[in-house]
């Protein structure tokens, strides 16, 4: 065989080669320290930079990777999908939007709900997915929080809620701001059948989020260095005229400062919450 036929033979059509934006990434440059590092070393790390303990976003299927036992994590309300109530256009049209974000997470919604088991211990859980629209609370975020609380009621069981938000969906107004005291309502029964409810912080808990359910658990634990607040610091300072305490929103500064319980590394994380579970249960049968 000559050479050109040998070539030929080996040679593989470009068009069959992956984009160049389209390859697999296998270093991940950690956003706090700079690190260069393979994928892997991150990913087998739960996503938390192992040179500085920079815990990286992670999604909502990851998250249930991470906190669930496998397999048993079945999800709820998976059919419900936003409307648009008020026909909201800003650059974009609302419906463009949630399209949009469906397409990129394959989900219906900015929360994940559903059932599972933490090292044996039995829970329901919801969790948010900052890529679905930065995570924002809307209707149906509302509805499937209220519908996990009534499950936890049913079956006798704990709450967990991770928030990962921006806060209220502003394309929905008035609409978005009611799920903050419908489900802080929703709470409210759940405190009265005796039953815990667990709230995670992640970066970021930010608006109407943090402004009900998210800082209202009977345990507030949050991920190290996650940016928790109302407002933004510069909104604040704008506002107020004043230079404010380096770091003031993080995880840290929060529990120094009492508004939360305890910072946990999100390795530790399951552990922590099926321990909690557990201790609340034998507290509740005790009293009972």
């Amino acid at each position: 065989m000559d050479l050109k036929n040998l070539f030929n033979k080996i040679s593989f059509d470009k068009k069959e080669q992956p984009e160049k934006k389209d390859a697999p990434s296998h270093w991940i440059k950690c956003p706090e320290c700079s690190a260069l590092m393979f994928f892997k070393e991150v990913e087998n790390q739960n996503n938390i930079c192992p040179k500085c303990n920079f815990h990286m976003r992670v999604g909502a299927q990851r998250r249930i990777e991470i906190i669930c036992d496998e397999g048993s994590f079945e999800e709820y309300d998976s059919n419900l999908k936003p409307t648009d109530p008020l026909k909201f256009v800003d650059k974009k049209s609302y419906k463009k939007r949630v399209d949009e974000a469906l397409i990129k997470t394959g989900r219906t919604s900015s929360v994940v709900s559903g059932e599972c088991t933490i090292n044996e211990v039995p829970v329901q859980i919801a969790i948010f997915d900052f890529s679905f629209m930065g995570g924002s609370l809307g209707s149906v975020e509302g509805e499937k929080i209220v519908r996990a609380i009534n499950r936890s009621i049913q079956k006798n069981q704990g709450l967990i809620i991770v928030s990962a938000s921006g806060g209220a969906r502003m394309q929905e107004s008035t609409f978005a701001l009611m799920q903050m005291a419908k489900t802080s309502a929703a709470l409210k029964r759940l405190d009265s059948a005796g039953l815990p409810y667990i709230s995670v912080l992640t970066d970021p808990t930010m608006g109407g989020v943090s402004a009900s359910f998210a800082l209202l658990g009977d345990i507030i634990m949050a991920e190290p260095g996650a940016l928790v607040g109302f407002a933004g610091q510069r909104v604040i300072k704008q506002t107020i005229g004043a230079d404010l305490p380096e770091g003031f929103q993080r995880a840290e500064f929060l529990l120094e400062h009492g508004s939360i319980d305890m910072v946990v590394n999100r390795n530790d994380m399951k552990k922590t919450l099926s321990d909690l579970l557990t201790l609340f249960k034998k507290d509740a049968q005790l009293v009972s």
